[in-house]
């Protein structure tokens, strides 16, 4: 499983999200509830599933966090402004939704170098 599968799948295993990001499995369900951001499926049997946006929300949140070097608190506020941005500022900002990608771009493509 890596990246190149991301495209290629609706969901994944907590497993699947450790491999493609990288971040260990207790750390994506301790940013799944500090976060709030991440909102996994569960099965009947109480495993998660996490869907594409989850994936590249874990993988902004990692980026933020490791390369960046902010403190959850700051990573949260980042992305917040995100959150702010790509909801109420939708129609006006643009280049908002565009630099998020251009960042998740970046971090992927560093993650394939590693």
């Amino acid at each position: 499983m890596g990246l190149e599968e991301l495209e290629q799948q609706d969901y994944f295993s907590i497993g699947d999200v450790k491999r493609i990001t990288g971040v260990p499995e207790y750390s994506v369900r301790y940013w799944e509830s500090e976060f709030g951001l991440i909102r996994p499926v569960r099965l009947p049997s109480g495993h998660r599933r996490y869907s594409k946006a989850d994936v590249y929300t874990i993988l902004k949140i990692k980026d933020l966090i490791y390369k960046h070097k902010l403190t959850l608190e700051g990573a949260k506020k980042q992305l917040n402004k995100y959150q702010f941005a790509s909801s109420s500022e939708k129609k006006t900002a643009p280049h908002t939704d565009i630099k998020l990608l251009t960042e998740i771009k970046e971090t992927l493509a560093d993650l394939l170098k590693e």
